[in-house]
């Protein structure tokens, strides 16, 4: 049995708690609100975000961060991206030499273009930085739905250990040392997910959506593999797994949120509407600063910027893309 912290006590941090306390760990989960930690203590159930998932009772919720951090055998970060390096930042003081932290959220930093793990990295220097990611909704990882991720970390002792403590039989974890390229393929696919549901909100078809989630890993395995980043990682579950499953599921905010624009909504009444964190936004205008910055062409995720950001009519921005200069799909092989 492992002590565990979870940082954040929203969809994904309950989800996994739930998870971690089925396989016989010890849980305490923090959150920074107040009213959060005194509701699920109280009604052992996230109504508004877990809906039917019932909380054990020997679960704690606190807003205590040095309880939730000191002396635990690892420490899961689910806050939303945004709060991430603010999150680590207070922390630091409790994280001992060596700590390992788990990283599940997803996105990349506008103003410096940092992955969420550099973040914590230079946040808490001290501590052993992993991720976990994947085709993962929490509404089906809450109600144990069979689940594939990956855990990826510097060492494979750390990655082997973390596989362990989360493995059951309706969650299969992999691992990987391409921390990178799983942190890119979950940021980034949240931007083509808000392209899908544009798509949807603008009454397109089945079509539609298999070009962009084609087209989108491809911009994101290129850049990815530009930086870094291992192909196979963009052609596996926390590439076009998890990418297919944001485009296409009823749970993917960054979905909804896609889709209420393609209704005419705008950026902002869409997240209004969609009531948590939609990770693209903020994303986006840090991926078209990295395809700038590594000189990679990004023309689905450029075109998102321009709706987001720019006031570009969605309709617009499909026909930019169906009338681009004809190419070839790719040059693998060669013309006989």
């Amino acid at each position: 049995m492992a002590k565990v912290g979870i940082m954040g006590a929203g969809s994904w941090g309950t989800a996994l708690s739930l998870l971690l306390h089925k396989n016989g760990h010890e849980v305490i989960v923090w959150s920074i609100n107040e009213e959060e930690v005194e509701m699920l203590s109280r009604e052992r159930e996230h109504k508004s975000k877990l809906p039917g998932v019932k909380i054990p009772k020997d679960m704690e919720f606190t807003t205590d961060m040095e309880k939730t951090v000191t002396d635990k055998d690892f420490v899961v970060l689910a806050v939303p991206s945004t709060f991430t390096r603010s999150t680590a930042r207070n922390m630091c003081p409790y994280v001992k030499e060596g700590q390992i932290l788990v990283n599940v959220a997803k996105g990349i930093e506008e103003s410096t273009l940092m992955t969420l793990s550099e973040q914590i990295e230079e946040e808490i220097p001290q501590a052993n930085v992993a991720v976990l990611s994947g085709p993962s909704h929490a509404e089906e990882v809450g109600r144990q739905i069979p689940t594939s991720v990956v855990v990826g970390a510097k060492t494979k002792e750390t990655a082997e250990y973390l596989q362990e403590m989360f493995m059951n039989e309706v969650f299969r974890v992999y691992t990987s040392p391409d921390i990178l390229g799983i942190e890119l393929g979950g940021s980034l696919k949240n931007v083509i997910a808000l392209a899908a549901g544009m798509a949807d909100g603008l009454g397109y078809g089945d079509n539609t959506k298999a070009a962009l989630i084609t087209r989108g890993i491809h911009e994101i395995a290129r850049l990815g593999v530009k930086m870094g980043g291992a192909l196979e990682s963009f052609m596996g579950l926390t590439g076009i797994g998890d990418l297919i499953v944001t485009c296409a599921s009823v749970h993917s905010r960054n979905r909804k949120a896609g889709y209420l624009m393609g209704q005419g909504k705008t950026m902002q009444e869409a997240m209004d509407e969609v009531k948590m964190v939609v990770e693209g936004v903020y994303s986006t205008k840090a991926a078209v600063a990295l395809g700038k910055k590594y000189g990679v062409d990004l023309p689905i995720i450029e075109q998102v910027n321009a709706i987001l950001f720019e006031d570009k009519d969605a309709k617009e921005a499909v026909y930019d893309l169906m009338m681009r200069k004809g190419k070839a799909e790719h040059n693998a092989k060669p013309w006989s």
